[in-house]
């Protein structure tokens, strides 16, 4: 199964974002606090995230809480700081896997990264840019989880048009 972690996320919109990439890959949410908003029904409701109810939400207390309960388990760490393409790594199809991000204005603390430093990734950039959105990271990151599975079940294999079939193009 494929987590998405997220340390003390900041920005409602992102994690919204990251719980509908979720929703339509089957992924779990795990929730690190503290969160820099509120994920009760009302809150999640006026926020008009419908599909919070298909995504499993796990939350933690505090990251060093996560990282204990999790111990020897396939943690990859997301930083602009790693050596190491998130791309070169070969995830674990039949275990669960941890795909951790930090939180928006600071990332994943350094001293967390000094701890597994073999499982730190970052994903490509060039120039001197800060880093990429939070959500369009953990959306490259999901993909890429599921892309080296071959995107088996149940993915759907082909999209269906609306007013259309492909086989009009023939």
């Amino acid at each position: 199964m494929l987590h998405v972690v997220l340390f003390e996320p900041e920005i409602p919109q992102n994690t919204g974002n990251i719980a509908r990439t979720c929703a339509a890959t089957g992924a779990v949410l795990d929730l690190v606090e503290p969160l820099g908003f509120s994920i009760d029904e009302k809150a999640v409701r006026r926020a008009g995230l419908d599909y919070w109810k298909d995504v499993e939400v796990n939350v933690w207390k505090s990251t060093e809480d996560f990282l204990k309960q999790h111990e020897g388990k396939n943690l990859f760490f997301f930083t602009t700081k790693a050596r190491k393409n998130y791309c070169d790594v070969a995830y674990p199809l039949d275990e669960d896997v941890y795909l951790v991000f930090g939180k928006e204005s600071r990332g994943i603390e350094e001293e967390i990264l000094l701890r597994y430093p073999d499982y730190c990734v970052r994903i490509p950039m060039i120039n001197e840019t800060r880093s990429l959105n939070l959500s369009n990271s953990a959306a490259i990151a999901v993909y890429e989880y599921y892309r080296q599975g071959g995107f088996k079940e149940p993915f759907k294999t082909v999209g269906e048009l609306h007013r259309h079939t492909w086989e009009d193009s023939l």
